[in-house]
């Protein structure tokens, strides 16, 4: 399923749901759709409580850069579009194991235009 990310400094930004990932996961955050949240920064993460809870679901801590995520400590969606202060070198890692349930589709690194309390808004795409 199709969704587009959006926030003020970054525009819409598509991205899609691969519910074979974790299907628990991508099916209560379909479910919760629309999410609006402001958007918090931990290095080159954004991510922001959505208000869903979720146990852990294949769960990891090393992701990749484009990754969505659940989080399930602070039920909170996250975006990983570089390194954060718990990586070691240039890889993305959570700050503990994440749900990935999706990946954006162009290039992630926009995301750092966002600052920490910006409205980020995810929705499914027409």
């Amino acid at each position: 399923m199709k969704i587009k990310i959006t926030a003020k400094s970054t525009g819409e930004v598509p991205a899609e749901i691969i519910e074979s990932l974790n299907p628990k996961t991508a099916k209560a955050v379909i479910d919760a759709l629309p999410i609006r949240g402001l958007g918090s920064r931990w290095g080159d993460e954004i991510y922001f409580s959505i208000g869903v809870s979720v146990q852990s679901e294949n769960a990891k801590d090393v992701v990749e850069v484009g990754d969505v995520a659940y989080w399930p400590p602070g039920q909170a969606l996250c975006i990983f579009f570089g390194p954060t202060p718990a990586s070691r070198g240039q890889e993305p890692r959570a700050a503990s194991p994440v749900n990935v349930f999706g990946k954006v589709l162009n290039d992630a690194s926009v995301f750092r235009k966002v600052r920490s309390g910006e409205e980020v808004v995810i929705t499914k795409a027409e």
